[in-house]
């Protein structure tokens, strides 16, 4: 390809309304433009990187056995009304109407179509295992689309899904993914980590989500440094280390502490530990309030006590509901006499001459012992793990850092297929529900995830793998012949070689050529020029190095080769 003829328009400045560096770089190399929120357009440039992720996808799919076809993006209310989550699933839905009146809904997910499609086609246990997949937009109404393809309303996503007649068979199914989700990655040459994870609104008994390290993910995970140990922070477990119970405390007083509502107050005011603080947060859980207790300084996980009560809802309930719940505002609740359900982290069990609100304003209570003064209805591992705990299974240090979903698998079960009633004949004649997997790739965030952590101040820095051009030619002079002549030849024996190049033979200056080529992350770059000419060279540089290198024209294309094959 010559630039000449690619619609690459580059910006200079950078765009105002981007928040973070692969929505600010993928708009500036010319890659994606804004329709609407959460809607973008994919260039030249971009498509090709995505179709490159999307061949590497179907390669490594296609390897494990599965099978692509194409669902519709249009999904009938009457499938979603059978497992419910036309309800469940919530304000995210794009629904709409067609003009007889029936509900449809753009897909979010596909679990409820490919499972009916499944059912109507498979009878047999001689038919599974089976393993369908397809790369497909998809469509969830944020609440605030956000980070150009990091949230986006419309986005590009592979989905595949297991049938299998047992829960062995889907074990199998769900290691196959495992391994073709690792190798799909490793292709792709992007530093990620494979951690356990919560199943969310899809559902299922157990998950990995796949996370590309980035400092600017929205994924906090946590890993063991003596074992592979690794979780999001939704789904790590805190371990508990029993200690002796507390069997002398003074007696509880009731200490004034005017205007102190949050923990850091009540601690400044004191001259206590946050650790010796018992926090109490008022949490509406499907409608019913409940207690919820935590060490000063932790914090509280959501997910993990949504779990616990296998709620549909929970938040935070706010002042006025606090105090008609109980009586007092935020900041001054303890469990101290408190008449509401309640749970307590494990921490909580062992603690002893602690701090609590006294559920009067202005107070705190001093000397507070559980199991003397007050009883939850629980003891529950309910906060968010931290850099520094010990780890759940060798009780190792565990360290804390940041990246981006990419991929997420998940063992269903019969979720769906007993909701469905979908299933097969056994070898008695007997129905049984299939039992299903579910296993998704963003293809869309994985390219903006590439740029989040492969970039530099001029620009993307593409993995090999990915890039929209391997290579870039830039003659110095496109007024010069020899260079010309050159570059020219050198375009046709690279493409001969199977190389994909591109040729910038736009008439600008040669550092406006760079800075584009360093823009839009082309890993590398050969420069002619007639110095390198006069030698009989050319000049070849990697995108993330300094400095270039001369190379023999006779072995330039030997030498490109054989980079390519290393990156």
């Amino acid at each position: 390809m010559r630039t000449t003829q690619l619609l690459v328009p580059t910006l200079r400045e950078e765009p105002s309304d981007t928040e973070v560096i692969s929505h600010k770089l993928l708009v500036r190399a010319g890659m994606i433009r804004k329709v609407a929120g959460g809607v973008y357009t994919y260039l030249p440039l971009a498509f090709r990187v995505l179709q490159k992720i999307n061949q590497i996808v179907r390669e490594e799919m296609n390897r494990a056995g599965g099978q692509e076809v194409g669902l519709p993006i249009m999904q009938p209310r009457e499938l979603w009304d059978q497992t419910g989550r036309w309800q469940l699933y919530g304000d995210e839905m794009f629904r709409l109407k067609d003009r007889h009146q029936r509900d449809f809904c753009l897909g979010p997910t596909h679990e409820e179509v490919i499972t009916a499609l499944v059912n109507a086609e498979v009878h047999s246990y001689r038919d599974l295992p089976l393993l369908l997949y397809q790369i497909q937009d998809k469509f969830r109404d944020e609440i605030r689309p956000r980070f150009g393809l990091m949230r986006g309303r419309e986005f590009i996503m592979k989905d595949l899904y297991s049938f299998d007649v047992d829960e062995d068979g889907l074990e199998i199914s769900y290691r196959k993914m495992y391994f073709a989700y690792t190798a799909v990655f490793e292709r792709l040459g992007l530093d990620f980590r494979v951690v356990e994870a919560d199943s969310g609104a899809i559902g299922g008994s157990s998950s990995h989500e796949f996370i590309v390290l980035a400092r600017s993910g929205e994924s906090v995970i946590v890993y063991c440094d003596q074992c592979d140990y690794a979780a999001n922070v939704e789904k790590a477990e805190a371990v508990f280390e029993p200690v002796e119970k507390v069997e002398e405390c003074p007696p509880l007083n009731a200490v004034p502490t005017p205007g102190k509502k949050s923990v850091a107050d009540v601690v400044e005011f004191l001259g206590v530990d946050p650790a010796r603080i018992i926090k109490t947060l008022i949490c509406i859980v499907d409608d019913v309030p409940y207690a919820i207790l935590i060490r000063g300084d932790r914090e509280l996980n959501e997910v993990k006590l949504k779990n616990y009560l296998q709620a549909s809802e929970i938040f935070l309930a706010p002042e006025d509901m606090v105090k008609e719940i109980t009586g007092v505002g935020i900041g001054s609740i303890g469990p101290v006499g408190l008449k509401v359900k309640m749970l307590a982290d494990l921490e909580i069990q062992g603690m002893g001459d602690a701090f609590c609100g006294a559920n009067c304003e202005e107070y705190h209570l001093a000397h507070v012992l559980p199991g003397r003064d007050f009883n939850p209805d629980a003891y529950v591992d309910l906060r968010n793990v931290e850099a520094g705990d010990s780890c759940p299974r060798c009780r190792g240090e565990l360290l804390a850092t940041r990246g981006i979903e990419v991929g997420h698998i998940f063992k269903l079960g019969t979720r769906y297929s007993q909701a469905m009633d979908a299933g097969f004949l056994d070898e008695d004649g007997v129905k049984r529900h299939f039992v299903m997997g579910c296993y998704g790739i963003g293809v869309s965030r994985v390219m903006a995830a590439a740029v989040e952590q492969k970039h530099d101040e001029n620009g993307i820095i593409w993995p090999m793998a990915i890039a929209p051009f391997q290579v870039i030619i830039v003659p110095v002079n496109v007024r010069d012949e020899q260079q010309v002549d050159y570059a020219e030849k050198l375009y046709q024996e690279l493409k001969e070689a199977g190389v994909d190049v591109l040729y910038d033979d736009r008439e600008e200056r040669a550092g406006v050529k760079f800075k584009d080529a360093d823009l839009i992350g082309i890993p590398l770059r050969i420069t002619i020029g007639p110095k390198s000419l006069k030698q009989n060279k050319v000049e070849i540089k990697k995108r993330w190095e300094a400095e270039s290198e001369l190379v023999d024209q006779k072995r330039i294309v030997d030498a490109v080769l054989s980079l390519i094959d290393k990156m």
